[in-house]
């Protein structure tokens, strides 16, 4: 079943089976969170929140290592429950969101540039869900990208619009974005 197929009611499913296998791994490693859960965009997602700071950036790890692991973990025994693959996120105390800005500047950054000089800029390399961001970026404000290279040196080229960007042959983004992941937007409200 396609995931633009799924009802609300089981994508829900899906938050409710994720959030219950994090609850007995924050209890096996003796943390104390609470998990947020909610549908994003189509697509089930459930947070982790602690007061205490020093035990969740455990489970962000060096460049968010562990909330990925975490995320491919739930959504094994999400499929598992229900028999089909789900695309749901995962997020540690907001790590998403600021991962998701600081690409957001690098993109603008790199798009002054391309502005100032008119010449393509390229960018280090990222794994799907930063390229996808940045794709977005640059679409948004009128530029074109395109990804080049293979995974795990797989980067982003942004071109100015009438650039030779146009005469490539694909399309100027990725193609392959069926695991990217998406922050959690938290619903509390921030003054």
């Amino acid at each position: 079943m396609a995931d633009d197929a799924k009802t609300i009611d089981q994508l829900n499913e899906e938050a409710d089976i994720a959030a219950d296998y994090l609850e007995d791994l924050l209890d096996i490693a003796d943390y104390e969170g609470d998990i947020e859960m909610g549908v994003r965009n189509g697509r089930p997602t459930v947070q982790i929140v602690a007061d205490d700071d020093t035990d969740i950036k455990h489970l962000i790890g060096r460049n968010g290592e562990v909330v990925d692991a975490l995320q491919q973990l739930t959504r094994l025994a999400v499929q598992q429950k229900t028999g089909e693959r789900s695309h749901l996120i995962v997020d540690v105390d907001g790590f998403l969101k600021r991962k998701r800005q600081h690409l957001r500047d690098i993109a603008l950054d790199a798009i002054d540039d391309v502005r100032e000089t008119g010449e393509p800029v390229d960018l280090k390399p990222m794994n799907s869900f930063e390229r996808k961001i940045v794709h977005d970026v640059v679409r948004e404000e009128g530029f074109k990208s395109r990804s080049h290279g293979e995974e795990p040196h797989r980067h982003v080229t942004i071109y100015l619009k009438a650039s030779h960007a146009e005469s490539l042959d694909g399309e100027d983004v990725d193609d392959e974005f069926d695991d990217v992941t998406e922050p959690v937007e938290s619903t509390a409200v921030e003054e």
